[in-house]
């Protein structure tokens, strides 16, 4: 069962020895224990990533430290859900799940809960793990795995906010060009000059956050979008989960 022999001690007098009986006294407790730790932030945890062919999927399994996302029990649990999630699908996995959390909580203590579970399909995908606390799944039209790999860990390491410049809200925008307006207001320049400035400041702060402005990780001199574009491939959707 993976609880303690006492726990099954217990259950089994509470049964008069029968095994059966002992099993689902055990089961309800789980599900009683795991209940009364729901409440419990558990803001820890493990990113999964699996990939078969043409298709990928990204779990998060959250618990409340980082001890526990590293026991042996709690990583089996994970990479379990993200099998099913990826042979069975996601509704599959969540409804599986509870059931399958509830014994780990008894034995281990903490809160845990299934956190979220996504899916990407595609012909050319790629996949990247930090040490199993942020993962990135990057799809692309074009190109090779390889290549979305490396788009996908610099993701990771680079952490843009936006894919392109268009998909920054206006009112993003516009609170950038007010922060920077400040200060460019006192400087003590011509007008035009401090527009130009300003302009500056503010291409400067959303090249930083915007995946194709960026420069690439493993070779500086190119863009997120000269690599794309040398390659002949664009950006199809992405998936990205941070944890702890």
């Amino acid at each position: 069962t993976g609880v303690s022999v006492m726990q099954c001690k217990k259950a089994l007098e509470e049964a008069g020895g029968d095994q059966e009986k002992a099993l689902i006294i055990l089961k309800k407790k789980s599900s009683e224990i795991a209940a009364k730790k729901s409440d419990r932030t558990a803001n820890d945890g493990l990113v999964i990533i699996k990939k078969e062919g043409e298709k990928a999927v990204m779990l998060v399994l959250n618990c409340e430290t980082d001890f526990v996302a590293k026991n042996d029990d709690f990583v089996q649990l994970a990479n379990t859900l993200a099998d099913i999630a990826l042979t069975k699908g996601i509704e599959e996995v969540k409804k599986s799940a509870p059931d399958m959390i509830s014994p780990i909580v008894q034995k281990i203590g903490e809160n845990i809960q299934l956190g979220s579970v996504q899916e990407v399909t595609g012909s050319v995908i790629g996949t990247y793990v930090h040490n199993n606390k942020a993962g990135v799944v990057v799809s692309l039209s074009a190109g090779d795995e390889a290549l979305a790999k490396d788009i996908a860990m610099h993701i990771a390491a680079m952490k843009p906010e936006y894919i392109e410049r268009k998909d920054i809200p206006e009112a993003t925008q516009q609170s950038v060009r007010e922060m920077f307006a400040k200060e460019v207001a006192s400087i003590d320049k011509p007008e035009e000059i401090k527009q130009k400035m300003l302009q500056g400041k503010i291409d400067a702060y959303f090249k930083e956050q915007t995946l194709l402005d960026q420069s690439f990780i493993k070779n500086p001199d190119m863009t997120i979008s000269a690599l794309l574009g040398k390659n002949g491939a664009t950006i199809v959707s992405i998936l990205k989960e941070r944890v702890g």
